[in-house]
């Protein structure tokens, strides 16, 4: 079984971290935590050490109960980070997806859009979402 785990280093994500250790723990199963950057957002080599850095973070913290995990950082690929995860997590054939998911405004998602959203209504398999 595989978890994917979507990570970027805010507390919601770190919540959602702490969730699939649970999981992972209670599926015996493989983690894939993922950080997917935004367009341009890899030409910037300060973005590309602090996404480092982030997903670091969450394989020393899957690491304690000894889990079976990687990362990957996601490159744009001139997709949105929505659709790259979901891209990503087919391509892995991953069997859930866990994420943080914050609310936001209705003018808010109209301007800025809701990854958690487009994620949970395209993917292939089920999604936790965490608040």
């Amino acid at each position: 079984m595989k978890i994917m785990v979507c990570y970027d280093g805010s507390n919601i994500a770190k919540k959602a971290l702490e969730l699939t250790l649970k999981y992972a723990k209670a599926l015996n199963a493989h983690v894939i935590a993922v950080t997917a950057l935004e367009n341009d957002q890899e030409k910037h080599l300060d973005d590309l050490g602090h996404a480092e850095k982030i997903l670091e973070y969450a394989k020393n913290f899957l690491k304690i109960d000894s889990l079976s995990c990687e990362t990957k950082m996601l490159p744009s690929n001139n997709l949105t980070v929505a659709e790259n995860i979901v891209f990503f997590a087919e391509q892995e054939r991953v069997d859930h997806i866990i994420l943080g998911t914050e609310k936001k405004s209705k003018v808010g998602k109209f301007f800025f859009g809701s990854t958690a959203q487009h994620v949970i209504l395209s993917a292939h398999c089920p999604v936790v979402a965490v608040k």
